[in-house]
């Protein structure tokens, strides 16, 4: 089979695997009806499986060439649906239905992939001067909704009717800090962890808000 298998790639195809059956509960296939909640869960799973698919790779010392260019690729393709798609097909089960909201239901994911290919570019132009790891990423990172959309979902229901155009202003402000030419430092591995503690707390946070409600 043509490809590359080995514990590299685990988290990525897992990320990818948690994604597709967030669009798939947010689209009502599984049960009949639309699970945003459970989307929205699946966003997080993705998110974190994203954060150490990098360092895993990096621990593999004997990577040829062509298995480093085929992680960076297939890392990004897999974000394309994980981190643009997704949201976006939440953003529909949530109410974002109409002609007006398919701009910023189109802009999302559109945004994220030239967000995701001019990291591919500038990546493999690095790689070759350097071997040192990245430090600074341009652009807001698109694993960055795992953690956003999850928080500002959680309160759906205190929002109330408004909250389809609320998720959608959301939406088209993240797609545009895709594409912004704004320096974020690249996370240590302390910040990762804090970033999980944030994650499992919204987590919490979610499933409390959906209970009481």
């Amino acid at each position: 089979m043509i490809g590359f298998y080995n514990y590299t790639v685990i988290l990525t195809y897992l990320s990818l695997v948690s994604s597709i059956i967030g669009i798939m509960l947010a689209c009502g296939l599984c049960g009949g009806e639309p699970r945003p909640t459970y989307a929205i869960i699946c966003l997080m799973i993705s998110g974190l499986c994203d954060m150490f698919d990098g360092k895993i790779a990096r621990t593999k010392k004997d990577r040829t060439d062509d298995e480093k260019k085929f992680g960076i690729q297939i890392d990004s393709l897999c974000d394309a649906i994980c981190f643009g798609v997704l949201p976006a097909v939440i953003g529909y089960s949530v109410g974002l239905d109409g002609w007006a909201d398919v701009p910023v239901l189109a802009l999302f994911p559109l945004c994220a992939v030239i967000r995701l290919a001019y990291f591919n570019v500038t990546e493999e132009s690095r790689q070759k001067k350097t071997a040192d790891v990245r430090k600074v990423y341009e652009g807001l990172p698109v694993t960055s909704v795992s953690l956003i959309l999850p928080l500002l979902y959680s309160f759906h229901k205190d929002i109330g009717d408004c909250f389809p155009a609320v998720y959608g202003g959301a939406m088209l402000l993240i797609a545009i800090a895709f594409i912004t030419r704004v320096k974020v430092k690249k996370p240590s591995m302390k910040t990762m962890f804090v970033f999980i503690g944030i994650g499992v707390l919204e987590f919490i946070w979610l499933m409390y808000k959906t209970k009481t409600k």
